[in-house]
């Protein structure tokens, strides 16, 4: 079985209006969602939530301010899950609470895995 980190990608700016009771509804979607892969015995380990806030360090030793505010979507948070295939990763991510908030899933497979 192959190993795929799924990088998780939306808006901050469309969670900064959440109220309390949006974070508890997100949350338990969340849970529930890992909670049916980890059945599946597809969960292999959690990732945790990103700041919006961090720096791009290029080449050269450049450090500039990032992520970029006008991109409609940042990386927020990221995890990693067992499939069979590339096409089996991707099936069990269509489900992800992640679409509530029209976010994207990135399915990548870890190479040596």
């Amino acid at each position: 079985m192959k190993e795929f980190m799924l990088l998780f990608r939306a808006d901050y700016g469309k969670m900064q209006h959440y109220k309390p009771e949006d974070w508890q509804a997100a949350t338990k979607k969340w849970k529930d969602w890992t909670d049916r892969l980890i059945a599946k015995g597809k969960w292999v380990a959690p990732g945790t939530q990103l700041s919006p806030n961090g720096k791009i360090v290029k080449s050269k030793g450049v450090v500039t301010d990032g992520p970029y505010a006008e991109l409609k979507e940042s990386l927020l948070s990221y995890c990693i899950m067992r499939a069979e295939s590339l096409e089996e990763a991707v099936e069990l991510s269509k489900d992800c609470p992640i679409f509530q908030i029209d976010g994207s899933v990135e399915v990548r497979e870890r190479i040596g895995s």
